[in-house]
């Protein structure tokens, strides 16, 4: 699709949005649209990368020796053990906290923005805005929706064998669980509860904050940067508004990875065997530590090579179905133009 394609499709969803009934769509708050928009879109992106995303945890906690293979064979086995459906183990959980992950993502970043350029006009409007303002944003999601992603890692973490075996002269298939078995979302955060308290359902909280501050405040940064180089005549472009925002996300994921791959161990750590050394690190900079003492530096980046696969369609789908929702919910456009006008 080239930029000429993609202006026409968004003219068609725009059209589309006109011919419906736009009093019943006015009497709906716009944060309630940004809800919908976002988290379908959030939804439908992380569904669409989930068996990718469930290969990267198993990489990058060492579970049942994935981090030895490719993303090819790590998916063959998955099928070979667990059927189709294990490709999406802990998805729910993924979908559950995505939405309104992504509602609060998107919409405490543009009040946050508001507020600084309101407060703090000194600042100006530039890009150095959407870093400090994509950055509050992001720790702010992540502290609401914390426990579910605790529950999607442990949920992708868990592992079964299936053998085929025969009793009697009779051929059965026999399924055993590897490890810990947590009953869905709900028996993972019970489990979590009773373990530690709150502080259970918020093991590796550290490390994400500390990844998803510099992230998200990069991610916006390199986004409204990449777009100030934009051609006027591409700037409502669906193709380089997807292209902007995957290269952003790429960007900021290759600085912040090691501190994810730290978190996902940490979320693990009661549930992983003795062989992979301590897995109780008692912060962050304890944790990189302790991987590179006891698994080599490169297990800082075990999985980031299926990350960036993941990244990409995972952006691409995001963004077209956040920006084709706000559309079609009529969300009044431009509205951070407007708020930087304002300031």
């Amino acid at each position: 699709m080239d930029s000429s394609q993609g202006s026409k499709l968004a003219g068609l969803v725009q059209n589309a949005s006109i011919k419906r009934d736009e009093s019943s769509l006015d009497r709906v708050p716009v944060y309630v649209k940004e809800l919908i928009a976002g988290g379908f879109a959030g939804a439908l992106a992380k569904s669409s990368v989930a068996p990718l995303e469930r290969v990267k945890i198993l990489w990058q906690t060492r579970s049942g020796g994935f981090h030895n293979l490719g993303v090819y064979q790590s998916m063959n086995k998955l099928l070979k053990h667990e059927g189709f459906l294990g490709l999406y183990k802990g998805n729910g959980a993924s979908v559950i906290r995505i939405v309104p992950y992504a509602a609060l993502h998107f919409m405490t970043y543009e009040r946050y923005k508001s507020w600084i350029l309101n407060n703090y006009p000194i600042l100006g409007t530039g890009p150095s805005i959407d870093l400090l303002a994509g950055s509050a944003a992001g720790g702010t999601s992540v502290l609401c929706t914390y426990p579910l992603d605790l529950a999607r890692t442990k949920l992708a973490y868990q592992l079964v064998d299936t053998k085929v075996c025969f009793k009697d002269g009779i051929k059965g298939v026999h399924s055993q669980s590897i490890g810990p078995v947590h009953n869905g979302i709900k028996g993972v955060l019970t489990s979590a509860y009773k373990e530690a308290g709150v502080r259970g359902l918020y093991r590796g909280v550290g490390p994400t904050l500390t990844g998803i501050l510099p992230y998200a405040g990069l991610k916006f940064y390199t986004y409204e940067k990449l777009k100030m180089h934009v051609p006027e005549e591409h700037q409502k472009s669906i193709l380089m508004r997807l292209s902007c925002g995957a290269l952003a996300g790429l960007f900021g994921q290759t600085l912040t990875y090691p501190l994810d791959v730290v978190k996902r161990q940490m979320q693990v750590g009661s549930l992983q065997s003795a062989a992979n050394g301590d897995a109780r690190y008692k912060n962050t900079l304890d944790g990189l530590r302790k991987i590179v003492r006891n698994q080599g530096w490169r297990q800082l980046f075990a999985g980031v090579s299926i990350n960036y696969i993941r990244i990409v369609p995972s952006a691409a789908i995001s963004f077209t179905a956040y920006d084709m929702m706000k559309t079609w919910l009529d969300v009044p456009p431009q509205q951070r133009s407007k708020s930087v006008s304002a300031g």
